[in-house]
């Protein structure tokens, strides 16, 4: 939550700061955030596999959090795109390090039958922090005049905290007596992870595919007649329904079938498809953005719970490394679809497609095993 909230404060003025106090352009900004997604894409895959050989996740997870942290106050400080640029990069390798180790470490930390409820938690409290973030940028903006240098360096508090919290607050659990390091690459240790996971790497995929960026929801918005100072609040409406809904929805998953909780998080992805593609006014959109907001909540704590059962707990640090690689290019992939549809044939059928692909993922979704424990966990 602590990090979430300093990056949201950075990066939700990051672009207004590069074109309007560096001078830089549209295509500028645009190639340094894909420079900076990729970053992350391609960092987090190998951070999992490293945990897994050093049998220490919360090293990497601090070494993550802290170079995340470290970056912020390059963003005050800088006075050209090439220390922007910089900073991007570094906060986003410190991403990419410490978010396979960190989910690895929140699912040996839990016990299994709470495994959904710890998901769920972490999620709900880093949607809090991505919607705070925001929300606290603007107000300090029109408390210093747009001073944006000055709310940067504000950001610093909340990373530093976070990192801290990480250090001191945060005890990992022992390694196995007589442990040896292996190659989690190996053949014979990618053989332990079962054709369940596998499966569930699709279906991440295929989430995905239905899933694209959340920008098509601001874009819809303004294009239904939401005036410029009121779009944040597209954003603000979808995390706040997914904060509060991702713990409950958590802790639901630890008693009832998670496929069943998957297809019911599909079905809502489709309703928020159906009314964002026939919305005819931007209070329309927003019932539509929090039907999306609580597909969210529904699914994405439990999709890391899935993969934390579906993997042995020697590999669990590669196997969210790559579940988190495929669903990212997935989630790219499916972005640029989503923006040719919109230019070639408009927002409905951007958003109609984004339906079809859910039902297909419904399908497949009624025929594979995708997880080890598919029966419900119940607390003693």
């Amino acid at each position: 939550m602590l990090m979430d909230i300093s990056s949201e404060m950075i990066h939700s003025l990051l672009p207004l700061f590069m074109v309007g106090a560096l001078g830089a352009s549209g295509l500028a900004v645009g190639i340094l955030e894909g420079l900076a997604e990729a970053t992350a894409l391609g960092v987090k895959v190998f951070s999992g596999i490293l945990s897994d050989y050093l049998g220490k996740r919360k090293l990497l997870a601090v070494i993550g959090y802290g170079l995340a942290a470290f970056s912020k106050p390059l963003f005050a400080i800088a006075g050209s795109m090439a220390m922007v640029t910089t900073a991007r990069l570094l906060d986003r390798a410190g991403k990419g390090i410490r978010g396979a180790p960190r989910d690895a470490l929140v699912a040996d930390l839990a016990p299994q039958a709470m495994r959904g409820e710890a998901f769920g938690l972490r999620q709900s409290l880093d949607t809090v922090g991505a919607c705070a973030g925001p929300l606290l940028a603007a107000g300090l903006m029109l408390l210093w005049a747009n001073d944006f240098r000055s709310v940067f360096w504000v950001a610093v508090v909340p990373g530093v905290l976070a990192t801290l919290l990480l250090m001191a607050g945060v005890r990992e659990p022992n390694a196995a007596p007589g442990r040896k390091r292996v190659n989690p690459l190996r053949r014979e240790q990618l053989r332990l992870l079962e054709s369940s996971y596998w499966w569930l790497v699709g279906l991440g995929v295929m989430f995905m595919l239905a899933r694209f960026s959340e920008a098509f929801l601001v874009l819809r918005a303004q294009e239904r007649g939401m005036g410029l100072a009121q779009v944040p609040l597209v954003m603000a409406a979808m995390s706040l329904v997914y904060a509060l809904s991702a713990y409950p929805f958590g802790k639901l998953s630890d008693r009832v079938s998670p496929r069943f909780l998957l297809a019911c998080g599909l079905l809502v992805l489709v309703a928020a498809d159906a009314v964002l593609a026939v919305a005819q006014g931007w209070h329309s959109v927003i019932s539509g953005v929090c039907l999306w907001g609580l597909h969210m909540g529904m699914t994405q704590g439990l999709l890391s719970a899935m993969v934390a059962n579906a993997a042995p707990a020697q590999l669990r640090g590669t196997a969210f490394g790559l579940f988190n690689l495929a669903s990212g290019v997935a989630l790219l992939v499916s972005s640029a679809l989503a923006g040719f549809l919109w230019d070639r044939y408009g927002p409905a059928f951007t958003f109609g497609a984004g339906a079809a692909f859910a039902v297909l993922t419904l399908g497949i979704l009624a025929f594979v095993r995708v997880d080890r424990h598919d029966a419900p966990q119940l607390k003693a």
